[in-house]
């Protein structure tokens, strides 16, 4: 109710969504720094609780691998890509990116855990080896596929520029999906950016379905 002399109510301004999307990234990637420095305090040990792959308690390791890091170099390397890419992430809306980002840390940790063994070399025959995968690059490598092809499965143009611009930028990191240098995980790399595929396939049924029902040839009308 308002009257003469009495303020109008006003509603509370909203925050710009492109500001929500770096306040929550920032607050992630400093998530990580502060994991990471309780981690050196306790001598590395929360290190041992990344993904190690076909045990059955290594299961467990999807939920905390992205979370962990091999010292400071590691986060430290991830912590670029992890502010960009999260970023442009959450422009396509913070439902959207909280459900990828849901897909690609379960889907693509999955995934590091059934083949995360490939390749690995055991210095004894008779020694059954295994590897831990930690780090967020799983999740780097799935946000970088998300955003190269999420605009081709919604035909939005701004979409598609950001995909070809994140694609020209960072497209040789892709190569991280092959086997290379010993210790970093490609299998991680490569199911995280297949779960980034299927996270974009899914999350792009909105537009798919209106394109398709714009598509179809209208039925014609019978006459009573």
């Amino acid at each position: 109710m308002t009257g003469p002399g009495l303020p109008s109510p006003t509603a509370p301004k909203k925050r710009p969504a492109w500001m929500v999307g770096g306040v929550t990234i920032i607050c992630f990637v400093a998530l990580l720094y502060v994991i990471e420095f309780v981690d050196t305090a306790m001598g590395h040990r929360l290190d041992q609780d990344g993904i190690r792959p076909l045990q059955t308690d290594g299961l467990w390791g999807i939920l905390w691998a992205p979370l962990l890091h091999g010292g400071w170099p590691h986060l430290i390397a991830n912590t670029v890509p992890a502010l960009v890419l999260g970023f442009l992430m959450t422009l396509a809306g913070m439902g959207r990116f909280i459900a990828a980002t849901a897909i690609i840390w379960i889907l693509g940790g999955f995934g590091t855990w059934l083949i995360g063994n490939i390749g690995l070399r055991c210095p004894y025959v008779t020694v059954q080896c295994t590897s831990t995968h930690i780090g967020a690059s799983g999740l780097i490598f799935g946000w970088l596929a998300f955003l190269i092809v999420f605009g081709f499965f919604t035909r939005k143009v701004w979409e598609i520029v950001v995909g070809i611009v994140v694609l020209f930028v960072y497209g040789g990191v892709l190569f991280g999906v092959l086997p290379g240098n010993a210790g970093v995980s490609w299998q991680g790399h490569l199911s995280g950016a297949i779960a980034g595929i299927v996270a974009a396939y899914v999350l792009s049924g909105p537009e798919r379905k209106a394109r398709e029902l714009k598509n179809r040839p209208a039925q014609p009308r019978l006459n009573a």
